[in-house]
C-alpha cells in the first residue's frame, strides 16, 4: 500500500518507523491519517523480522490534533453514525509488539492521545503536551480523559481537561507521562536505541510483559497479579526461557529464537 500522509520504513530490519507527514497541517490526524498508521502498523506486527515499532512525527510536531477543519461541520448524527475518531483510531491497541511514541513539538488534543495510545513516550525537550478541547466547546474523545489521569494522577489531568494548558517535556517526565526527555537532536536516536534493546529481547516474553503491564489498569491488584503469575508460568513452556537462563548460567549472550 501506498500512503499519502505517513511514510513507513524499517531500521536494522528490526524497528518499524511510521512518520506523520502531514507537515502543512502539523500532522493533523483525520480518518485517511488514521487509517494509513492502522494499516502500517498491523503490517509491521504481522512481520516476523520487526520486534518493535515508533511513531513520531516532525521536530515542529507530533501532531496538534485532530483535523478540526474536517469536523467543524459536523453534528451529533455525523459523528455518532459515522462512529468519527474511535473507528479507526483504536486499531493501535490491537497491536502486540511495542509501540514507541517518539515526540517533538505539540502534541495537543488527539496528538497528545495518540502518544498515550502507544506503549511509552520519549520526548524531545521541546515538547508539549496539551488537550485543549475544552476551547473548542468539546472534551477530549479519544481517551484523554480516561488514559491522562492513568498517566499523570486526576488533579493534572482535571487542570489540563479544564484549562486547556499545555504541559512541557520537563513537566510531563515529573508526572509520569513520559518516559524520558532527550535533547531534540538525540531523539531519534534515543528512540531507535531503545526500540533496538527490546528487539534483541525474546518477542514471546516482551509482548507477555506488555499485555501484563497493560492489563494493570483494567482491573484489580489482586486480578492483575493472577494474570501476571500465569503469564509468567507459561513462560517456562518456551524455548527462551530456556536459553535466557542457560546463558546467565553458563555467562554468555543469550540468542533468543522467539519460540
Amino acid at each position: 500500500m501506498s500512503y499519502e500522509m505517513i511514510t513507513a520504513r524499517t531500521e536494522g530490519g528490526k524497528v518499524g518507523v511510521v512518520t506523520l507527514n502531514r507537515p502543512k497541517q502539523l500532522n493533523a490526524l483525520n480518518n485517511q491519517l488514521m487509517d494509513e498508521l492502522g494499516h502500517a502498523l498491523k503490517g509491521f506486527d504481522a512481520d516476523a523480522a520487526i520486534g518493535c515499532v515508533i511513531v513520531t512525527g516532525s521536530e515542529k510536531a507530533f501532531a496538534a490534533g485532530a483535523d478540526i477543519g474536517a469536523m467543524a461541520t459536523y453534528g451529533f448524527a455525523d459523528v455518532y453514525k459515522g462512529d468519527y475518531i474511535t473507528r479507526n483510531w483504536e486499531t493501535i491497541r490491537s497491536i502486540r509488539k511495542p509501540v514507541i511514541a517518539a515526540v517533538s513539538g505539540f502534541a495537543l488534543g488527539g496528538g497528545c492521545e495518540l502518544a498515550m495510545m502507544c506503549d511509552f513516550i520519549i520526548a524531545a525537550d521541546n515538547a508539549r503536551f496539551g488537550q485543549p478541547e475544552i476551547k473548542l466547546g468539546i472534551i477530549p474523545g479519544a481517551g484523554g480523559t480516561q488514559r491522562l489521569p492513568r498517566a499523570v494522577g486526576k488533579a493534572k489531568a482535571m487542570d489540563m481537561a479544564l484549562t486547556g494548558r499545555m504541559m512541557d517535556a520537563t513537566e510531563a517526565e515529573r508526572a509520569g507521562l513520559v518516559s524520558r526527555v532527550v535533547a531534540l537532536d538525540k531523539l531519534m536516536d534515543e528512540a531507535l536505541g531503545a526500540a533496538l534493546m527490546i528487539c534483541d529481547y525474546s518477542q514471546i516474553a516482551v509482548m507477555a510483559a506488555k499485555e501484563s503491564v497493560n492489563r494493570a489498569f483494567e482491573g484489580s491488584l489482586s486480578d492483575g497479579i493472577m494474570f501476571e503469575r500465569r503469564l509468567f508460568h507459561a513462560m517456562f513452556a518456551t524455548t527462551d526461557q530456556k536459553e535466557g537462563m542457560d546463558a546467565f548460567v553458563n555467562k554468555r549472550k543469550p540468542e533468543f529464537k522467539n519460540q
